[in-house]
């Protein structure tokens, strides 16, 4: 059979093997996994419930706190359920097409979600350097404009993987050592030449990624010194605990994307193959189990709503009885 004939080389499915030389574990790892899972769940469904029923809530902070709910749930919902099944039903397979879509929504919402953190850096930035002009700069239809682009920058960008995957010839078995289609994980079954790929690859989590924190860092490092310059301690500490909350969420984010990243070009070696593969797996499913719990404890008109609803839902039970 000839390399050229890549319909004759594509697997009709993969094998999802889970996380390699843990397997009598796998069980066991997947209650923390579900747990997780479950608080993000409930926490980001929680979170757009109060900003989409909440008069206080309809402003800009928000609604970019509500786009990044959006996508933690569709970001960690592509991969936990199917690890769940490989961890308590051993259902490993996976078809071509399906890993391909897998794939695809994957990385575009892990763009998406370095987008809106910077967007939300963005929207510190203008909430603290310019409070007169925040409403009139941050309109509904301009954050529609710059969410709609947000998403469709991770899209455009993503979807050549599909197809840099999909032309490869694969003839290195279809076992897949992880609990979700990674690009690099499904192009390394390939006999052919991956390289661009690779470089895609690298040069994807650069323009997003590199630009994401550039972004960030220059917002921060501008809200520093419009705070320093402000006169009382009071007014300073308001407008950093504005801040904390989007601080812990870029905290959770970016913090196992470095370690995924930088251990794979430099610790490949000596650095276990689960480690990265439970890693990339925290990777996609802290943030979306933090995000919602930091935001609801550290801000306070969210806290407000909380307690408000369930003061309510008290007083409704005791006038019932």
């Amino acid at each position: 059979m000839s390399v050229q004939n890549n319909t004759g080389l594509i697997p009709a499915s993969f094998v999802l093997n889970g996380i390699p030389g843990l397997e009598d574990m796998h069980v066991w790892i997947s209650f923390p996994f579900c747990s997780m899972y479950a608080v993000a769940m409930v926490g980001n469904c929680g979170l757009l419930y109060l900003i989409f029923f909440e008069d206080s809530l309809h402003r800009p902070m928000y609604y970019f706190l509500a786009m990044l709910s959006l996508t933690d749930l569709v970001m960690c919902s592509s991969t936990i359920p199917k690890a769940l099944c490989i961890f308590w039903f051993h259902l490993k397979e996976i078809g071509f097409d399906d890993c391909l879509v897998q794939m695809f929504f994957i990385h575009t919402f892990t763009g998406m979600e370095s987008g809106v953190l910077m967007l939300m850096a963005l929207d510190r930035y203008v909430a603290i350097c310019y409070p007169l002009r925040y409403s009139t700069i941050l309109t509904n239809p301009i954050i529609a404009k710059i969410g709609f682009a947000t998403f469709l920058r991770g899209m455009l960008l993503i979807i050549p993987f599909t197809f840099l995957t999909k032309r490869l010839p694969y003839c290195r078995g279809n076992i897949i050592n992880h609990t979700y289609c990674d690009h690099m994980s499904v192009a390394k079954l390939s006999c052919g030449n991956v390289k661009v790929n690779a470089i895609y690859g690298l040069m994807v989590a650069l323009l997003i990624g590199g630009f994401d924190i550039l972004c960030i860092t220059v917002s921060y490092t501008m809200i520093l010194r419009a705070v320093v310059s402000l006169s009382s301690a009071d007014a300073r500490q308001k407008a950093f605990s504005t801040c904390t909350a989007h601080i812990c969420a870029i905290v959770f984010s970016y913090s196992p994307a470095f370690f995924s990243f930088f251990s794979h070009r430099f610790g490949g070696h000596t650095i276990p193959p689960s480690v990265h593969i439970i890693m990339a797996n925290i990777y996609l499913l802290l943030p979306p189990t933090m995000n919602p719990v930091v935001y609801g404890v550290k801000t306070k008109q969210i806290r407000d709503c909380v307690i408000r609803i369930l003061s309510g839902s008290k007083d409704s039970k005791t006038r019932s009885i």
